[in-house]
């Protein structure tokens, strides 16, 4: 915990600093709701196809999920979303012709979540 995934488009591939992103993405994770570095995992999955709206060309889409174990508020949530939101401008440079939809979805892991 927390699990991080991170969904974005093939037209990203060389303007987006995923490693980067994800090192700076931690240790804000752990400021805002007081877990563990060590225990940060992100994950990245390039999607080959997108449809955006009418599917004209030249968008792309950014997702980020990050799943915490229940305790945090619903502010807390907000907070951190608005934050990586902020964050993602910074590893994420614009590709010509591309118009980029971020998202961000901060939820509890399932109950029956486990880990070793």
């Amino acid at each position: 915990m927390p699990q991080i995934t991170v969904d974005y488009s093939e037209p990203l591939d060389d303007t987006f600093d995923r490693r980067g992103f994800a090192l700076v993405l931690h240790p804000l994770v752990v400021a805002t709701v007081n877990t563990q570095l060590a225990s940060c995992k992100t994950r990245f999955r390039r999607i080959e196809e997108t449809v955006v709206g009418d599917a004209a060309t030249g968008r792309a889409v950014l997702h980020i999920a990050i799943a915490l174990l229940p305790g945090r508020t619903a502010e807390v949530k907000a907070e951190l979303s608005a934050a990586v939101l902020d964050l993602v401008g910074q590893y994420v440079k614009p590709a010509d012709g591309v118009e980029l939809h971020t998202s961000v979805e901060v939820r509890d892991l399932e109950a029956s979540y486990r880990k070793r």
